[in-house]
């Protein structure tokens, strides 16, 4: 099961890795937006220290800002040269002329990670573009009355039969039993917040069982 964190922030991510729980990481423009003001550049750059520090070098999914098609492989490039990490991936998002852009960067050689998806079409058009990664938003679709998990489960067949090497990442999550549900369903990868990464951990009866068996010890010991 491939667990990736959605965010930006320093701490949340240093947190995860500590844990060892990580496959990757994945950033967003909104989920930047939400640290305090710096450098772009150098923010991405704290990150892959803080897995490199962890030796866990691991996925990292950037978002391009420019709202041009045209100038995406542009920027995706800049992206390259200014984070040398081997696992950097370009999130670029679904459209007819951002396929062009997906395409681009994969003939280089780049990991793309095609987001904002939202159908079984969608997907394949990013695949066969030679997207590594297609992100489906799993909470937004649902918001519309999307079966999220048909969505996910019938991409995955169709790229099972294809024998395709891209892989689904499921994103948007707003709970923890998304994250298991969504790899019931076929995803290969889901990508959470830090809130819901530490949400799994809990459970009423483990707290409770784990406080019974220190008392009866402590018991013991008297």
């Amino acid at each position: 099961m491939k667990l990736f964190l959605d965010s930006a922030n320093l701490v949340e991510i240093e947190a995860c890795l500590k844990r060892g729980i990580l496959q990757g990481i994945t950033t967003n423009p909104s989920l930047l937006s939400k640290e305090p003001k710096a450098d772009f550049i150098e923010h991405i750059r704290k990150i892959v220290a803080l897995c490199e520090k962890y030796n866990q070098i691991i996925s990292l999914s950037v978002e391009v800002f420019t709202r041009k098609p045209s100038e995406m492989v542009k920027q995706a490039l800049q992206f390259i040269e200014a984070v040398p990490y081997k696992n950097l991936a370009i999130k670029i998002p679904m459209g007819w002329d951002e396929l062009e852009a997906v395409h681009t960067l994969a003939l280089k050689g780049i990991s793309v990670n095609c987001t904002c998806l939202f159908t079984e079409a969608q997907c394949v058009l990013a695949a066969n573009a030679g997207a590594r990664y297609v992100s489906i938003f799993m909470a937004r679709l649902k918001d519309i009355s999307g079966d999220a998990p048909a969505v996910i489960s019938n991409t995955r067949r169709i790229l099972d039969l294809a024998k395709s090497q891209a892989e689904i990442i499921v994103g948007s999550i707003r709970h923890e039993r998304d994250i298991v549900d969504a790899q019931i369903a076929g995803a290969h990868i889901v990508t959470a917040g830090a809130a819901y990464l530490t949400k799994m951990t809990s459970h009423p009866q483990t707290t409770k069982s784990v406080e019974g068996f220190l008392k009866d010890f402590e018991a013991w010991l008297k």
